[in-house]
């Protein structure tokens, strides 16, 4: 089924490291060139050059012709030279293996493979069969090795890349194995042979189509085949006896000179070290004279130095982006060239069966006809079995023929596709050095702006140069545009004007000496979110992914207080409002009916709210945005559907809370009966509100205990903490925390309960208690409680805080607490209805006496 062995002068060869012809000896690299390449063990020098003798197909118009050519693979650089003669010094071109791959068909005839490059196909043919898959097992193993060399990086993030993937070994010998080496024409004695003459070019080419090769000779004898691929070759021990001494002296110089250039290497190293040592001084010194410097000239001087490290560390992640790129490339020719050798092997197997089923039907057919000799002999003459034989002897041949395809093509998928892998991998690794990277120069770039914010505090002391200076800074960091930024430079995690809620990120703060505040927190939070990108919140985001039907349990509690994702967070809401508050059908469309019927007389006071609802956030910031109407629509709803409460200031925004996240407006109206109704304790939003009076009661008795020292500080300033916390607890936080912290509190909340805000509330103080502590006036205290809540960005380190540090809080200390308040806030308030009822009655008896002498006074005066 191939063609004739004999029409294919073609052969190749493997040569020992031992022995090195004239031409590898100029291949060689001088001394100098040397210094740039690694060492290598004794293993990899000792290891066998890959080089032979093989056709390649050579294409020039309309017209294919094979020429002979002398191939050999270059370690260093991964490709393959090709050369005229084995003589020739300059290569005739070369064939870059580090991202092609290998394919072979059986219906291109025997020893015919292909290499496919990104810009080129190669065809070339081999020997035989033997010869072919030899050639490319090895090819495959050489372009594995130098894949994994160069996929060694440091990333000390990144436990993965730290572990060499050089040596994890790929186990091809499951798919095809080991090839044994052809033992024809090898070593020097290959090289030193004249090169194999081709057919010529008007012996291969159809005179009637010249564009078409005529297939040679008829199709070989199954069993002549079988003789011609078992009768071997000469053995390489014969060859291996005949190494004379001037091949021991050469491999002895090669193996001085590589000593030597370890020992060059080393000296390097050692200079690098002395250089990365006299680095780290210098930066101690600078340390020191910042810490030293008398005067603020030259402290500007050391902050400008540190602004010019920022900007070699934006010139490394834009090196970092160059390299991702490419590797982008690189995979996605990986993957386009997998899913082609996927769909070649489909088509192979459904070959292979078609065949196997007309191997079975002759089997029968002959089975059936050789049972009864008498219709034999009169059907089928001896020629036509010899036929029928030969014919299935070769369907047999070709069947063997395709399962080494298959082997080979299942191999060089395998192969493939942990390369892939690989590659992946360093992408990944990649992408966490550059998240660590951009968060430390979102760090340095914090610390640049808050010594602008010192120094601009101080600039009423300064000279009026220093003073200007200052300024000059000021007004150029504050026109650093996060988002200008992120387009311009490669960003694994940008900061946009608003989050997915239409919260803005950025604080719009009007005074002036507050931006450059409310830059810094953008800073702040870009870090944390960098930071937290990979090593927290993608692991975060697998678990949730993982769980399907949501149950009540432990492990659901502990992901829930993580925060939810942003992807899920709707779902899971919808859960927990529906398990404590089952929705009515059609009852909220009819208190909608009731509401259009009938003005509520809460209907003036909500139209009043609705402008000021959520005014950080684009979707309630205009009378126009589209979610006003769905909000006055939830509020006149739910004043219809509790008429005890009807409407309470607070409602409005625990409402809009709802439709960001639910965005169905009737599903935001059962959250928030959820939450007034079964969350929060009964009289919270009262006239009175006397519930939530209890709360800050309850809650400064909480930070007494847990935190003594601030609560004794507010004590010596007289600080009513409650003047602060009352709109926290009314109305879950909102407008107080940024919107990333805010919904993984109310994440919690909805599950717990108030339970939740308390331990909030609590860690708020806890993660701020020292700046606290460090103010000695009261006016100060009070302004920097107004806004400090909105200064805390790191998520991660408040709920740590609120769910481990403020540990034990169990709700029955709670539940208890509050009761106690209650009765002496009840008592207290029966107290004050009697003492005003008692002086009204006063003033009631008190009123006509009164009168008169006001009117004497007047009189007096007149």
């Amino acid at each position: 089924s191939y063609g004739r062995p004999e029409l294919i002068p073609s052969f190749f060869v493997v040569c020992s490291g031992n022995g090195i012809s004239a031409r590898e000896k100029d291949m060689l690299p001088s001394s100098g060139e040397l210094e740039n390449v690694p060492l290598k063990t004794s293993t990899e020098t000792s290891r066998k050059k890959l080089c032979g003798y093989l056709n390649k197909l050579g294409i020039k118009g309309p017209i294919k012709t094979w020429k002979s050519r002398w191939f050999f693979y270059d370690e260093n650089k991964c490709c393959l030279l090709y050369y005229r003669t084995a003589q020739d010094i300059n290569p005739l071109g070369s064939i870059d293996l580090s991202s092609a791959s290998f394919d072979c068909k059986m219906e291109n005839g025997e020893g015919v493979f292909e290499i496919r490059t990104p810009s080129r196909a190669f065809t070339l043919k081999a020997i035989s069969r033997q010869a072919m898959m030899y050639w490319l097992q090895q090819l495959q193993m050489r372009r594995w090795e130098f894949c994994n060399t160069q996929s060694r990086f440091p990333v000390g993030s990144s436990q993965l890349v730290n572990e060499p993937l050089a040596g994890r070994t790929i186990d091809n010998e499951d798919f095809l194995p080991l090839v044994k080496t052809p033992t024809e024409a090898v070593g020097l004695k290959a090289a030193s042979l004249p090169a194999p003459q081709t057919s010529t070019a008007l012996q291969n080419i159809s005179l009637k189509h010249p564009w078409t090769e005529i297939q040679m000779g008829p199709r070989l004898n199954w069993i002549r085949k079988a003789r011609w691929m078992n009768s071997g070759f000469p053995g390489t021990e014969e060859w291996s006896r005949e190494k004379n001494s001037v091949d021991k002296v050469s491999v002895l110089q090669q193996q001085i000179l590589t000593l030597t250039e370890e020992v060059k290497s080393q000296k390097e190293l050692v200079k690098l070290l002395h250089k990365a040592l006299e680095a780290a001084q210098q930066e101690k010194r600078v340390s020191s004279m910042y810490l030293t410097a008398a005067e603020d000239k030259d402290r500007l001087e050391l902050v400008r130095h540190k602004v010019r490290q920022i900007a070699d560390l934006t010139s490394r992640l834009e090196a970092l982006e160059q390299e991702k790129k490419k590797l982008e490339q690189i995979l996605t020719l990986r993957d386009s060239h997998i899913q082609e050798l996927k769909e070649h092997v489909q088509l192979l197997m459904e070959k292979n069966h078609a065949k196997q089923k007309v191997i079975m039907t002759l089997t029968e057919q002959m089975a059936r006809e050789l049972s009864d000799p008498l219709q034999e002999a009169n059907t089928i003459t001896v020629q036509t079995l010899y036929k029928q034989q030969e014919e299935i002897e070769h369907l047999k041949d070709d069947i063997d023929a395709y399962k080494t395809q298959n082997q080979f093509l299942n191999s060089e998928i395998h192969q493939v596709t942990r390369l892939w892998t690989s590659v992946a991998e360093n992408e990944k690794a990649l992408l966490m050095k550059c998240a660590c990277l951009q968060a430390r120069n979102c760090q340095m770039e914090s610390k640049y702006l808050t010594v602008l914010r010192k120094l601009q505090e101080a600039v009423p002391d300064l000279p009026s140069a220093h003073a200007e200076l200052v300024k000059n800074l000021i007004q150029e960091a504050l026109q650093w545009d996060v988002k200008e930024e992120a387009e311009e430079g490669f960003n694994l995690n940008p900061v946009s004007e608003y989050d997915e809620y239409g919260f803005m990120t950025v604080p719009d703060y009007e005074i002036e000496d507050w931006k450059l505040l409310a830059k810094i927190q953008a800073l702040e939070i870009k870090s944390n979110k960098l930071w937290s990108q990979e090593i927290v919140e993608k692991p975060l985001r697998d678990r949730w992914n993982s769980i399907g039907e949501l149950n009540p349990s432990g492990e659901l509690k502990s992901l829930i207080r993580s925060g939810i994702p942003v992807e899920h967070r709707q779902r899971v809401w919808r859960w927990m409002v529906s398990r404590h508050c089952s929705p009515v059908p059609g009852h909220y469309q009819r208190l909608l009916e009731q509401s259009r019927s009938t003005e509520h007389p809460a209907c003036r006071q909500i139209e009043l709210d609705l402008p000021r609802t959520l005014t950080n956030n684009k979707h309630f910031s205009s009378p126009s945005s589209h979610l006003i109407p769905k909000l006055r629509r939830v509020l006149l709803a739910f004043s219809w559907h509790n008429p005890a409460i009807g409407y309470c200031q607070g409602l409005n925004r625990l409402a809009a809370v709802a439709l960001l996240v639910l965005e169905d407006e009737e599903s935001a109206f059962w959250c928030l009966v959820y939450i007034v109704e079964n969350l929060m304790p009964a009289d919270y939003y009262s006239d009175t509100l006397i519930t939530s009076q209890v709360d800050q009661r309850v809650f400064k008795d909480f930070l007494s205990e847990k935190l003594p020292r601030l609560m004794a500080h507010f004590g010596q300033y007289r600080i009513d903490v409650s003047l602060i916390t009352f709109n926290w607890f009314l109305v879950a936080f909102v407008d107080s925390l940024v919107s990333d912290i805010l919904l993984r509190v109310w994440d919690a909340f909805l599950y717990e309960g108030t339970k939740v805000i308390f331990r909030y509330a609590l860690a708020i103080f806890k993660y701020n208690e020292e700046e606290i502590l460090r103010i000695h006036d009261s006016v100060e205290i009070y302004q920097y409680l107004r806004f400090f809540t909105r200064m805390i960005t790191d998520g991660r380190k408040l709920m740590n805080i609120a769910f481990n540090d403020l540990n034990p809080f169990p709700m029955k200390l709670l539940r208890n607490r509050r009761s106690m308040h209650r009765e002496e806030l009840e008592a207290e308030l029966c107290e004050l209805e009697q003492i005003k009822a008692a002086y009204v009655k006063e003033r009631a008896e008190q009123g006509p006496q009164d009168l008169k002498e006001v009117a004497s006074e007047e009189e007096e005066e007149n």
